[in-house]
């Protein structure tokens, strides 16, 4: 893997063979204050999955090797719940909150162990006394009344001592996170492919014009890899 470009440390252009420790370091969040990136993988020409209609069909070693660096970073990941449907998420050693303005809990989380799963709705949700009887009611977040205030979540999760917040997607999240101006990075990765077809893009929704300032750029077997700064 090589570094293409470090702007926070020039120093690193063009270093090569770069070890785990070393990504680790690359992928870094600012110390001192909390931090929400999001992470994200798309082919050359935009689609954010291939044929079995889930990212892990688009995903190369390059991808699922920063991918791990990243989730080793994070307090706690956020996705979409259903993101976190159709990838087939499950509990594991980070905290998994789920977002889901209609309060869904997908079937495959709905036994995992009291507080590995939370979810954040809003009061108007149809599945909220579900989603409080199946997570318990300190585990549902009710933030908002018609759509989910991820301001709110996000400060309410550094509350919690979540100061490095890892968001995954999916689309529809990634978008609300832009335009509300919650999110501070992007990782994306692009991976050497085509796909064609009528594919979904890493955001969706309505439109949305934000800002994003390159920080760091790497290559391996022709996937780059980048960190994006959202310009406020």
């Amino acid at each position: 893997m090589r570094v293409l470009l470090d702007r926070r440390n020039p120093a690193h252009d063009g270093a090569t063979e770069v070890s785990d420790d070393q990504l680790a370091t690359l992928y870094a969040p600012p110390a001192g204050r909390d931090w929400l990136r999001v992470n994200m993988v798309s082919t050359v020409d935009g689609a954010a999955t291939g044929d079995s209609e889930r990212s892990d069909s688009i995903h190369t070693p390059a991808d699922n090797r920063v991918f791990g660096v990243i989730r080793s970073l994070a307090d706690v990941v956020v996705v979409g719940a259903g993101t976190a449907a159709a990838e087939t998420y499950q509990a594991g050693e980070l905290p998994l909150v789920l977002v889901s303005r209609r309060g869904q809990v997908p079937e495959q989380l709905r036994d995992a162990e009291p507080g590995a799963v939370l979810l954040a709705t809003c009061a108007t949700a149809d599945g909220l006394a579900e989603a409080r009887g199946v997570l318990g009611d300190d585990n549902v977040l009710v933030l908002g009344s018609h759509s989910v205030d991820l301001s709110e979540l996000r400060q309410r999760l550094v509350e919690q001592g979540f100061v490095r917040l890892l968001a995954e997607g999916g689309p529809h999240l990634l978008r609300d996170l832009l335009a509300s101006g919650v999110a501070d990075e992007l990782c994306a990765t692009y991976v050497p492919r085509i796909v064609g077809g009528d594919r979904p893009r890493i955001t969706a929704g309505p439109p949305v014009d934000a800002a994003l300032d390159l920080q760091l750029l790497l290559e391996e077997d022709s996937t780059l890899l980048g960190r994006w700064d959202v310009v406020r």
